[in-house]
């Protein structure tokens, strides 16, 4: 709290010191997304014109941009380039907190719920691994994010660890292409590019958070910053664009 002078001859510093007058609040956000299926709505939203509709509710523009790499979207956020990004809760933890960006979550999207895997290779039609044959192989997937938490929790269910295998860092860009490599044993990711490495025949999932007994959050995060002066107005724009309420407020149901 400042405290104020008393004596007169330091009133006139003190207003000479005084911070000036504080700027005219912010009307124009970008978001940074990337592809998992939770966030899906988004790009739907922005095409059917959803955003704008409640954009212009607010008085405000929402530009939303995809990135192709997920890891890359937190990094541009973490840096300045966007005002918000959609991520997982513990990713949210890792990156921006490290960078000292302050990031408020505005949006729980949805929970994994069996939408991360660990997927292992067969060796043929009648061979069925199990968790514990991830042993000595090589596994791709992208490693410090949510992926990597999940092999974790698996590994721990198997009496493994990180040891016992080979990591690579993969983008998420990359890793159902690179489920196709031969010398590639097993692969941690998300969908939607689970169910698209799922429909290779030698695939075999072994876990996942469903069948785990962990739960990985995704939100809509922003940096506290953009909500100076525009108290609520991106925040409930975006609440209401996930509930899909009425222009008065009141529910349509889920869009």
């Amino acid at each position: 709290m400042r405290i104020r002078p008393m004596l007169l001859a330091a009133l006139a510093l003190a207003i000479l010191m005084a911070p000036p007058a504080q700027a005219a609040p912010r009307t124009s956000f970008r978001i940074a997304w990337s592809i998992y299926v939770g966030w899906m709505p988004w790009p739907y939203a922005a095409e059917a014109g959803i955003l704008k509709k409640w954009a212009d509710k607010y008085g405000i523009q929402i530009e939303l941009v995809e990135i192709n790499d997920y890891v890359e979207s937190i990094n541009q956020y973490t840096a300045g380039a966007f005002d918000g990004v959609v991520l997982t809760n513990m990713d949210c933890l890792t990156i921006p907190s490290a960078g000292g960006v302050d990031t408020t979550a505005i949006i729980l999207g949805d929970y994994s719920n069996g939408n991360d895997a660990v997927i292992l290779k067969r060796s043929g039609p009648d061979d069925h691994p199990k968790l514990a044959d991830i042993a000595k192989r090589k596994v791709n997937l992208v490693e410090l994010s949510v992926s990597q938490y999940l092999l974790a929790r698996a590994l721990d269910t198997a009496h493994l660890t990180e040891r016992d295998m080979t990591l690579v860092n993969t983008s998420d860009a990359d890793i159902v292409a690179a489920f196709g490599s031969p010398d590639v044993g097993a692969v941690v990711t998300w969908n939607p590019q689970v169910g698209e490495i799922l429909k290779e025949p030698l695939a075999e999932k072994v876990f996942d958070f469903f069948r785990g007994t962990g739960r990985d959050h995704r939100y809509d995060g922003a940096q506290d910053r953009d909500a100076e002066g525009q108290p609520g107005a991106r925040q409930g724009a975006d609440r209401r664009l996930v509930r899909g309420d009425g222009a008065d407020g009141s529910q349509q149901g889920r869009t």
